[in-house]
C-alpha cells in the first residue's frame, strides 16, 4: 500500500500547481453535488481526498457557522494549492491518509469523496475505514464532475463495466463496507453516488 500512496502523490504533486485552471468551469457541479447529499447546519462533514478544496466552500455553506468541514488529502502540494486559493477559511486542512484516518469513529455526518474511489488501493478496506469515521446513518457521497462515459473519452479510454462506479460494481462493494446506496447518477455533466452508513 506504501508504493500506491507514493504513486498517488506523485501523480497529483505534479499537477497541483495548474490542477485549479485545468478544470476551472467545475464550481457549480461541486455546488450542485453538495446541495443534493442533504447537509443540514451544524452537520460535521469530511472532504475525504479535498485535493485544492474545490468542495470546501459549498461543503461550508451546506453546514453553516456551527457546522464542521474538515479536508484531508496525502498530498501536501494540494493542500498548498488549496490554501492559495484561501480555501482554508472554509475548513480545518489535514494531510493525511484517507486509508488510516487519524479521526475518532463516528465523528463525521457526511464524508464527501470527488474522484476518490479511483485511488483507493484497496476499496472495499478503504471504504470500511470511511464508514468507521461515519456515524451510523450519515451518508457518503462520491462525486465527480463529469460522468464516467464523459470521463473515459476525455482520457481516450473505452467505457468499461469493470469500472468500480460502475452500478453494477459500486452497489456490491459499497454493501461489503457497511454502506448501502440510495442513489445514483451517472451523466456527461456529473457522476453522484450517495451511500447511508448501515448499522
Amino acid at each position: 500500500m506504501a508504493g500506491d500512496q507514493e504513486r498517488v502523490k506523485e501523480f497529483f504533486a505534479a499537477r497541483a500547481t495548474d490542477w485549479d485552471r485545468k478544470f476551472p468551469d467545475d464550481g457549480p457541479a461541486f455546488a450542485a453535488a453538495v446541495a443534493e447529499v442533504g447537509l443540514a447546519p451544524g452537520d460535521t462533514v469530511l472532504d475525504a481526498g479535498c485535493g485544492t478544496g474545490r468542495a470546501l466552500a459549498p461543503l461550508r455553506d451546506a453546514v453553516g457557522p456551527t457546522g464542521v468541514v474538515v479536508g484531508v488529502d496525502l498530498t501536501p502540494e494540494m493542500l498548498t494549492e488549496a490554501v492559495r486559493a484561501g480555501r482554508d477559511r472554509h475548513a480545518a486542512l489535514l494531510r493525511a491518509d484517507v486509508t488510516r484516518l487519524p479521526l475518532a469513529p463516528a465523528s463525521f455526518d457526511v464524508v464527501f469523496g470527488s474522484g476518490l474511489i479511483s485511488h483507493l488501493p484497496q476499496p472495499a478496506q478503504n471504504l470500511r475505514e470511511l464508514a468507521r469515521i461515519t456515524r451510523p446513518g450519515g451518508r457518503l457521497a462520491l462525486f465527480h464532475p463529469i460522468g464516467r462515459a464523459a470521463l473515459a473519452a476525455r482520457h481516450g479510454r473505452a467505457l468499461s463495466d469493470e469500472d468500480l462506479r460502475a452500478q453494477p460494481r459500486l452497489r456490491p462493494l459499497l454493501a461489503s463496507a457497511n454502506w448501502r446506496l440510495l442513489s445514483y447518477a451517472d451523466e456527461d455533466r456529473r457522476y453522484l453516488a450517495v451511500a447511508v452508513r448501515e448499522g
